[in-house]
């Protein structure tokens, strides 16, 4: 997919999962290797389908807290607003604990009628 083709995807409605990467990326890489056949199987990935950007292209639609630096970075969103990010990638237990804990915190918050810090 060229870099023109991610800036242009549209936006999910609800909470989903951007990959901000870049080309010669090996962690990048090594994540869809290791974590990106199942990920959307998951039920991690139900809920926050993934979204691919390229680095240097702005992600349509979403409000981010900080700029982008690092690939790979993993932004959780949901309603076109961050809500947490993972910078770069060394496993896939580490991948998989980092979003779990960033969508219980958004679980916890969505409870009690409030929004993400």
């Amino acid at each position: 997919m060229t870099a023109a083709m991610l800036a242009s995807a549209a936006p999910a409605a609800a909470m989903e999962l951007l990959m901000v990467e870049r080309p010669g990326c090996v962690w990048c890489a090594r994540w869809t290797r290791e974590v990106g056949p199942v990920y959307a199987k998951t039920e991690e990935g139900r809920r926050a389908p993934l979204r691919r950007i390229d680095i240097d292209a702005a992600p349509a639609g979403v409000d981010l807290k900080a700029p982008l630096l690092f690939t790979p970075t993993f932004v959780l969103a949901d309603q076109g607003r961050e809500i947490g990010r993972i910078t770069g990638y060394a496993d896939d237990g580490m991948f998989w604990g980092l979003l779990g804990a960033m969508i219980a915190k958004a679980d916890r918050a969505a409870d009690k009628g409030e929004t993400v810090p």
